[in-house]
C-alpha cells in the first residue's frame, strides 16, 4: 500500500460517524487533496493553473474554509491531476459526499450562526482537545441555561424573548458535546474573577458553580482556577480557544473571539504561541483539586 493509500485508509471510520461533521470533513478533504498534490510534485499556483482554478480557489479548498465543500467535478479534476488511484478516489469521494450533510448547528438562522460562529462550532464537535481560557464568563460549553439566559440578556438588552430563548437553547445543544460517547478532552481555565461576577442572581450564580463542580468531576473535563491573589499572571486579555484534532494531520487552531467576528489561526507558529501561553496559565492556576475547593467555598461564602 501507497503511503497515500495508507493515509487514506485512516479515513474510512469517519465514513460511518452516525452524526455529520461536515467542518471537520471538509479539512480532512482538503489535507488529502494537498498531501496528494505535494506527493505529484505541484507546487499550489501549478497544480491551480492546470485545472483552471485560481490560487485563492485552491487554497480554499485545500484549507476546509467556507460553509460548503467543494463540488465534486472539482475534486475530481484534481485527483485526476495527481494521477490517484481507484481506491484513493472512491474514499475521498465518499468523504466529500458526507461533507456536505448539514451539521445540527447549521439548523440555525444565520442571525444566531453567522459563518465564523459556524466554523467554531464545527471545529468544536470534531476536536480531541479543546482548551479554553475565559477572563468574563464562564466558557460555553461549561454554562447552565440560566447562566446563559443572563449573559445573553446583558450582551444584548433589546433582543426580543424568543431570540433569547433560542440562543439559550443553541448553548445547550452545543454542551451536550461533552456528554458524547466520543467526547473531546477539555481543559478550562476560568480567571476567579468570573466566580465573583454576577450574573442573573445569587441563585443563578449558585447553580452555576455547582454545575462547574459536576463537569469537574467527569474524566474528560480539567478545570482550573486562575485565583486573583496571582497578581503577575500571565493571562491574556481575550479570551483563547485552542483546538487540536489528534492524529489526523490536521493543524491545531486558536479561535480568537471579537464583539462581531473572529480570527481562526493555523500557522504553527502563531498557534505555539497561545499553547505555550496556555501552558504557563496552567501553570499559575490552582492545581483541579484546589480548584473546586475554592469553587465550593466561593458557592458558601457568596451564594448561600
Amino acid at each position: 500500500m501507497s503511503a497515500a493509500s495508507h493515509r487514506i485508509s485512516r479515513l474510512e471510520p469517519y465514513l460511518d460517524r452516525p452524526e455529520p461533521a461536515p467542518t471537520l470533513l471538509k479539512m480532512l478533504v482538503g489535507v488529502q487533496l494537498a498531501g496528494f498534490r505535494e506527493d505529484a510534485g505541484f507546487a499550489q499556483d501549478q497544480a491551480a493553473r492546470a485545472v483552471g482554478f485560481s490560487a485563492a480557489k485552491l487554497s480554499r479548498i485545500e484549507s476546509g474554509k467556507g460553509r460548503r465543500p467543494p463540488t465534486e467535478s472539482d475534486v475530481r479534476a484534481l485527483l485526476e491531476l495527481y494521477g490517484t488511484d481507484d481506491y484513493e478516489v472512491s474514499v475521498l469521494l465518499k468523504l466529500l459526499q458526507r461533507a456536505g450533510e448539514p451539521g445540527w448547528w447549521q439548523r440555525y438562522d444565520k442571525r444566531l450562526m453567522p459563518e465564523w460562529f459556524d466554523r467554531l462550532v464545527g471545529l468544536q464537535e470534531a476536536a480531541a482537545t479543546i482548551r479554553t481560557f475565559e477572563i468574563q464568563y464562564v466558557p460555553g460549553l461549561l454554562q447552565t441555561a440560566a447562566y446563559t439566559q443572563a449573559v445573553v440578556e446583558r450582551g444584548l438588552p433589546n433582543a426580543p424573548a424568543s431570540e433569547v430563548e433560542r440562543r439559550v437553547e443553541l448553548r445547550k445543544r452545543r454542551a451536550r458535546l461533552l456528554s458524547r460517547a466520543d467526547a473531546p478532552q477539555l481543559w478550562a481555565i476560568i480567571d476567579e474573577s468570573v466566580l465573583l461576577r454576577v450574573l442573573g442572581s445569587t441563585d443563578v450564580m449558585r447553580e452555576q458553580l455547582a454545575h462547574l463542580v459536576e463537569m469537574a468531576e467527569r474524566s474528560n473535563v480539567t478545570l482550573q482556577i486562575v485565583p486573583l491573589s496571582v497578581t503577575n499572571a500571565s493571562a491574556p486579555a481575550i479570551p483563547i480557544t485552542y483546538l487540536r484534532f489528534g492524529g489526523l494531520d490536521l493543524p491545531d487552531v486558536v479561535y480568537l473571539e471579537h464583539i462581531k467576528s473572529a480570527n481562526f489561526l493555523e500557522d504553527r507558529d502563531e498557534t505555539e504561541e497561545y499553547r505555550i501561553a496556555l501552558d504557563r496559565l496552567a501553570d499559575e492556576a490552582l492545581k483541579p483539586r484546589d480548584s473546586l475547593e475554592l469553587l465550593g467555598q466561593t458557592m458558601e461564602q457568596r451564594y448561600r
